[in-house]
């Protein structure tokens, strides 16, 4: 709970030991902000965002992986993948949004810039949001709430 900054000028969560067993940031938009307070809210979370059954442990990838895969039958998305897909998307729509390669690095953690280069042929040449637009909030228009 305490790895989440709301601050406005930097709105971000520590992920502790992620893809590679590395720790850093990563940023949330004003609409996640406002979906993990409302989690927060109704489920009381102590130490841990998301935990495993027992409520004291982090949540397991394996939970991790049947709940986005129950996400993607109850909306009807029948392509292959798990939540590592999320980070490819994730890296994708930030890219389609106009962040910086390098700024993009850092937030998935990649050691050299090389690895996260490998997104660029994912984006639409087609693809342009609007400059208010905050990349996360690209995905809004997916909002299974």
């Amino acid at each position: 709970m305490s790895d989440i900054d709301s601050h406005r000028d930097r709105m971000c969560v520590r992920v502790d030991c992620g893809k590679g067993g590395k720790d850093r940031y990563s940023i949330l938009s004003p609409t996640l902000l406002e979906l993990l307070r409302y989690y927060v809210r109704c489920e009381r979370p102590s130490t841990w965002l998301f935990t495993d059954n027992s409520a004291q442990q982090p949540m397991y990838i394996d939970m991790a992986q049947r709940a986005y895969r129950g996400a993607c039958v109850r909306a009807g998305i029948t392509k292959t993948g798990g939540v590592h897909t999320l980070r490819h998307c994730f890296a994708t729509h930030l890219l389609e949004g106009g962040v910086d390669l390098y700024t993009i690095q850092k937030l998935l953690g990649h050691s050299h810039i090389s690895t996260t280069g490998r997104y660029l042929h994912l984006i639409s040449p087609q693809f342009r949001p609007s400059k208010q637009l905050d990349p996360l909030d690209l995905l809004a228009g997916l909002n299974a709430w």
